[in-house]
């Protein structure tokens, strides 16, 4: 009997049951429905420090991680995540970007770089390694198409996933989700969810 496909969701949203959670929660039923492993991270819950773009994460080569000098929760989350044949990697739009506690895991994989003094740029670790799947999912106050274009969102969960050795199989990019303070996930987007979760396994 084969084993069941691990998929990390990783969730850079400030608020409980907002778009973004929403979303996640679709594509998780969905995926468990398919015997799928699912586990959610929630990084508002999640004890992660603030890079200190110190490097020493970054000089040993190879394709395992380096080791952090922070011993936080990010120590766990890396092992997560090496752990995981597929992910979900989502975050809202706040004043054109990410939210800040999903940058701030964000620059936390640098341990996916190897970047020995001297040299002018990184090299990341899983760029040569067969890619895992990853779907992204952002949402923001504008239209949807105009929100893709604008805001660097998009560019920043792809990168994401490209640094933790992963290829996106698609995005949900929700707009206009500012006009109600309890605003409900769109079902036209939660069947678009449903769909697009089964192609991780």
């Amino acid at each position: 009997m084969s084993q069941a496909t691990k998929v990390l969701l990783i969730n850079g949203s400030y608020r409980d049951d907002g778009i973004t959670d929403q979303a996640i929660r679709a594509a998780a039923q969905s995926l468990t429905a398919s015997s799928a492993n699912v586990e959610t991270i929630q990084l508002r819950e999640y004890p992660i420090e603030f890079c200190l773009n110190c490097r020493a994460c970054t000089q040993e080569p190879g394709v395992t991680p380096g080791c952090c000098v922070h011993n936080d929760g990010m120590r766990e989350l890396v092992e997560k995540i090496e752990e995981a044949d597929a992910y979900i990697i989502a975050a809202p739009t706040n004043l054109g970007s990410v939210t800040a506690i999903f940058k701030r895991f964000m620059e936390r994989l640098v341990v996916y770089a190897y970047w020995p003094w001297g040299a002018n740029a990184p090299e990341f670790r899983k760029a040569k390694l067969p890619k895992k799947k990853a779907m992204l999912i952002s949402s923001c106050a504008a239209p949807g198409l105009m929100g893709r274009w604008l805001y660097g969102t998009q560019k920043q969960l792809k990168m994401t996933a490209q640094i933790i050795g992963a290829a996106p199989v698609g995005t949900l990019f929700t707009g206009l989700i500012a006009g109600e303070a309890d605003a409900q996930y769109p079902e036209r987007m939660r069947r678009r969810a449903e769909v697009l979760a089964k192609k991780l396994i």
